[in-house]
């Protein structure tokens, strides 16, 4: 591409009209956009906390309200029953995840789910007892993983198989991480990946690795706090036995909010399977009669431990239906010509900075999410970033992430953001 071209789109204009021809650009105007100086930031870390739908507000105080007019009666006379408000978010949560709607519950926070989880789907025995996980996962997932070895009487140093990036490198060859399944095929358990790695925004081939998975004997699950919301999901599709997110990052429910589980429909009339029991995951055509002997419900919900958190699920709602009129393929699209455009005008900016700037989120293998080594520089450019209204993220020692979220961030959002970036480096 020649240098006039290249300047020709890396523009104020140009951007505009990106935005303008995005059928998408509507949608910023149904968020609340931090402000700084009067001025909307540029906000890139929808990975971390996504904004504020506009309707949030609206939905928490039908709640609130329904509380006050009817106190306990609300499980049955509130608009939205809360006996059953769990149920008003399935249908909608499965369609992002390529679940069945039996296959998909909203319920807890992410680790939580993760745990339950694996109280049924991690049995090891003398033969089998090893987890094979990314290096560098979230430290979250690896607390959750070394704690359910120890819990089985295991050691993490010899059960727990992490593989890592080649030497020199930032990404995961998925080449081995498909030999290390093979060559701990006799003394596998569990496969539990991040779909989406939290640091460099590499996304796995997660049908390759659960069929390599399951050749080998071992359940395979999936921890998608990343990629739900974020990039295609089949989870249903694919024979994913297990997976877990949470919903307050692309999904924008709000801080803490609750988060979603999935298991595979083959598993679901499974009674003999171990959990850990409680009243929510009772049948609940009997749960009133108050029985002492548990009756599984043949639905994920069987995880589900405890009654709705109400407040939280309503702001999960507004914001799933915001999901649910957009659609996952009019996402994805732009999700994909925002990221093209953001790695466009960093390298534009290589162009005149000496190449200070190296992006280390795979090409062909991303969500919305750029990870950007910015070499010579330490947490002083974050800093200075922030100060000139830009919210992006920092993982030491060096690496800006930036998610560029198709629901509310713009084209011009890319173009202050690289305006911005070349004049603080």
């Amino acid at each position: 591409m020649s240098d006039s071209v290249l300047q020709s789109n890396n523009t104020l204009a140009y951007a505009r009209q990106r935005d303008a021809n995005d059928p998408l650009n509507a949608m910023r105007s149904r968020f609340f956009i931090p402000k700084q100086d009067g001025r909307d930031v540029v906000y890139f870390t929808g990975n971390s906390l996504g904004l504020q739908p506009k309707t949030t507000t609206e939905a928490i105080q039908q709640e609130l309200a329904d509380w006050a007019k009817y106190g306990v009666e609300g499980h049955f006379l509130a608009k939205n029953p809360w006996l059953s408000y769990h149920e008003r978010l399935t249908d909608k949560m499965a369609r992002i995840v390529g679940a069945l709607p039996e296959e998909t519950i909203m319920m807890n926070q992410l680790t939580v789910n993760l745990h339950l989880l694996m109280v049924s789907f991690y049995r090891p025995n003398n033969k089998r007892y090893k987890i094979l996980c990314e290096a560098k996962a979230f430290p979250s997932d690896q607390y959750a993983l070394q704690s359910q070895i120890k819990f089985h009487g295991f050691d993490p140093a010899s059960a727990l198989i992490e593989v890592a990036p080649r030497e020199g490198e930032y990404c995961i060859n998925e080449a081995d991480l498909l030999a290390a399944i093979e060559a701990n095929r006799d003394s596998l358990a569990l496969i539990m990946i991040g779909g989406v790695n939290y640091f460099t925004g590499q996304v796995f081939d997660m049908q390759a690795i659960t069929a390599a998975g399951h050749a080998a004997g071992a359940v395979v699950g999936f921890d998608l706090a990343h990629a739900a919301g974020n990039i295609k999901l089949k989870l249903h599709d694919w024979g994913v036995d297990f997976a877990a997110w949470c919903s307050y990052k692309y999904l924008n429910s709000g801080p803490g909010s609750v988060a979603g589980a999935f298991v595979h429909q083959r598993h679901l009339k499974n009674t003999e399977l171990p959990i850990f029991a409680g009243w929510w995951g009772h049948d609940k055509k009997t749960r009133f009669l108050m029985d002492s002997t548990f009756v599984p419900m043949q639905t994920a919900e069987r995880w589900q431990l405890s009654n709705a958190p109400v407040f939280s699920m309503a702001a999960c709602h507004a914001s799933l239906s915001i999901f649910d009129e957009v659609g996952m393929e009019a996402l994805i699209s732009k999700s994909k010509e925002l990221v093209d455009y953001l790695e466009f005008i960093i390298q534009d900016i290589n162009r005149c900075k000496n190449n200070c700037l190296e992006i280390i989120t795979p090409t062909k293998n991303r969500g919305c999410q750029l990870s950007i080594v910015a070499h010579g520089h330490g947490k002083a450019l974050y800093t200075k970033l922030i100060e000139s209204g830009v919210i992006p993220d920092w993982r030491e020692p060096n690496v800006i992430r930036c998610a560029a979220v198709p629901l509310y961030n713009s084209f011009e959002d890319m173009y202050r953001f690289g305006e911005i970036l070349k004049a603080v480096l």
